[in-house]
């Protein structure tokens, strides 16, 4: 029995950890005057690329900073059901629209409620956060939120074509992490994709790479569509979960929408 469970924890080890993302994804990122003033917005706790769903509870925080003011949005989420391929039971995801009232920049964010994650043995919360321009004035996507942990976009995270570098910096408590390391993964469900991208082994699945001594990052991103990137870091408190006190993995998450030329 002793060798049994040996020889089942060095293959939990083995086993590729996939990475979990906040998402909040809107219907257009860019509203110009011709388009539709209402965006919808999903929000969801995800594996990307793999389209693997899990359940999400209602978060704790929702809403949107718009000329350096900040909205609650929280009671404007509606609970909605959907199923993913790899899975035969329904999860919980998040939505809502928005009317877009003003030109300007704006960015959307969530903190979620603590998910736990037995397979980790610690609890997960992802502060996410994406940009909407809207109407012409681009004025505001580079304000910090004053979140637990964010990434602060160092390039404008609109109008992007395929192929262009996205920058950014990584925070914590307001100051930056150095050497933070961030994983990087696109969203297999983005409507550009016209084919669903198969990873050909798992280091494909999620890119990783590190920041500079600042929490500086860049990365190109190859295909057009949703592209998120999560900066991990561990949280100085800790939660209780069947009475014993256990870590929490606090994520800075940011998404951004690639085009192609044509």
């Amino acid at each position: 029995m002793k060798r049994l469970l040996m020889m089942l924890a060095l293959l939990l080890a083995a086993a590729p950890c996939h990475a979990h993302f906040g998402t909040i994804v809107p219907s257009d990122d860019i509203v110009t005057q011709d388009d539709s003033k209402i965006i919808n917005l999903q929000v969801k706790f995800i594996h990307p690329m793999e389209r693997h769903y899990m359940e999400m509870a209602k978060p704790k925080q929702f809403g949107v900073m718009h000329n350096g003011r900040k909205t609650d949005l929280l009671d404007t989420l509606r609970a909605t059901k959907g199923k993913s391929p790899d899975q035969d039971r329904e999860f919980t995801f998040w939505t809502t629209d928005f009317k877009i009232r003003r030109p300007g920049d704006y960015t959307f964010y969530v903190e979620p409620a603590p998910y736990w994650e037995p397979a980790e043995d610690l609890f997960i919360i992802h502060y996410t956060k994406v940009c909407v321009n809207a109407l012409g004035l681009e004025s505001g996507w580079d304000q910090p939120m004053g979140l637990e942990t964010e990434i602060v976009p160092l390039t404008r995270p609109y109008g992007l074509w395929t192929g262009n570098i996205f920058s950014g910096q990584v925070l914590l408590k307001g100051k930056p992490v150095p050497y933070a390391e961030v994983e990087i993964e696109y969203l297999n469900e983005s409507p550009d994709n016209i084919s669903i991208i198969n990873a050909p082994s798992d280091p494909y699945v999620t890119q990783v790479i590190k920041a500079d001594a600042n929490g500086i990052f860049h990365y190109a991103m190859p295909k057009a569509g949703w592209w998120g990137f999560a900066a991990l870091n561990e949280a100085d408190w800790t939660m209780k979960h069947d009475g014993v006190e256990k870590n929490i993995e606090i994520g800075a998450v940011y998404w951004v929408h690639t085009r192609d030329m044509k």
